[in-house]
């Protein structure tokens, strides 16, 4: 569901880095993209006793969370004593994501983010699914004794780092504890750490990339979520921004060019390959049951886990190109023996370099 594609430019990266081309904001001429996103990432601080301040800060905690190409699908309606999550259906992405599976598993990632926020700011936060309501998520608060967990405090660090990885396994404590974190209601984590087990997912991955950039349509979807340059990932605050996929940031006119050019099944497939064979394992969630509902609880399931992660310091990324394909998706869960149950996402994790992170849109772009 989130943004798993890291394109790359050819020779040019090799040229100049991800900061070879460094571009301004459009929005403060003062700031680079390092610097918005420096406020962007980071715990906020609010007064206390200003209620208002606090579900607003809330609301900007779980707008840091994952989006199927950083599209940030989501929009918040702030009540006196409960925040409702709405999807933005404007922002969906019908080609790669036909059923919005993976919109409202990115309601469920904000909606779990919004949830540890409340928990260390002194409230008990409690979900209910509303299909009534355009199938929204409301999330009623009551005050508590505030407890900050690590999963909390991870919630700056988190990101979907497409990069490579260092290639050493995850100690049984470690794994155990992603396990953990990423189960829920109605939702499972298979781990693969077998070197066998990764080759075959990578088979399906391959597959499944292959057949995505033969589709015009796929390719067109995603270009228009690609940011080459810092300055338009300010101007928009959304979008896969090219730097985070460790390419130079270059003018839009440039990277348009690069990507028609460069942007080919073969080295695509060689770059997941890499990635694959540098991670320590691969997780697959699996929920019992379809629908918004079932899918925002692997949203919540895959914010945990990759809270958790950050938190012991492990990179993870998506790999879901063989459940967005319908063709393969069968095959693929047959391959894992699910028994007609259907993957909700495959994601690999390991250790390794953190790249610089997305953006994101202003509260009042989310309020409702």
């Amino acid at each position: 569901m989130t943004s798993r594609r890291n394109f790359v430019f050819g020779s040019l990266a090799a040229v100049g880095g991800a900061a070879a081309l460094p571009a301004c904001s459009t929005l403060r001429h003062s700031e680079s993209y390092a610097d918005v996103a420096e406020r962007t990432w980071r715990h906020g601080a609010v007064v206390a006793g200003d209620k208002a301040a606090l579900l607003r800060e809330l609301v900007r905690c779980a707008t840091l969370a994952p989006s199927s190409h950083n599209t940030q699908c989501w929009q918040f309606c702030l009540e006196q004593s409960a925040v409702t999550i709405l999807p933005d259906l404007s922002r969906r992405c019908p080609v790669v994501d036909p059923d919005d599976h993976h919109l409202f598993v990115s309601l469920g990632c904000a909606a779990e983010n919004l949830i540890q926020a409340a928990s260390a700011n002194g409230l008990h936060a409690d979900a209910q699914f509303d299909a009534a309501r355009a199938n929204a998520l409301r999330v009623n608060l009551e005050a508590t004794k505030p407890q900050a967990s690590a999963l909390f405090e991870a919630i700056p660090e988190r990101q979907c780092t497409r990069g490579d990885y260092d290639g050493q396994p995850l100690s049984r404590q470690e794994l155990a504890l992603l396990e953990q974190a990423g189960s829920g209601d109605g939702v499972r984590v298979l781990l693969l750490s077998e070197k066998q087990a990764l080759e075959q997912v990578l088979e399906y991955v391959v597959a499944g990339n292959t057949a995505q950039m033969n589709d015009p349509a796929f390719v067109a979807e995603l270009r228009k979520w690609l940011r080459f340059s810092g300055d338009e990932a300010v101007r928009t605050g959304d979008g896969l921004y090219a730097a985070a996929s460790g390419n130079p940031s270059v003018p839009e006119w440039l990277g348009s060019l690069l990507f028609g050019a460069f942007f080919r099944p073969k080295s695509e497939n060689d770059k997941y390959a890499r990635q694959v064979r540098s991670s320590a394992g691969i997780a697959v969630f699996v929920s019992d049951a379809p629908g918004p509902a079932q899918w925002i609880e692997v949203g919540r399931g895959y914010e945990r886990f990759a809270l958790q992660s950050a938190a012991l310091g492990i990179r993870n990324a998506m790999l879901n190109q063989p459940l967005e394909v319908s063709r393969l998706r069968p095959q693929f869960a047959d391959f894992l023996g699910l028994g007609g149950r259907r993957p909700d996402l495959v994601v690999r994790f390991g250790r390794g370099p953190k790249l610089p992170s997305s953006l994101r849109r202003p509260l009042p772009a989310v309020l409702v």
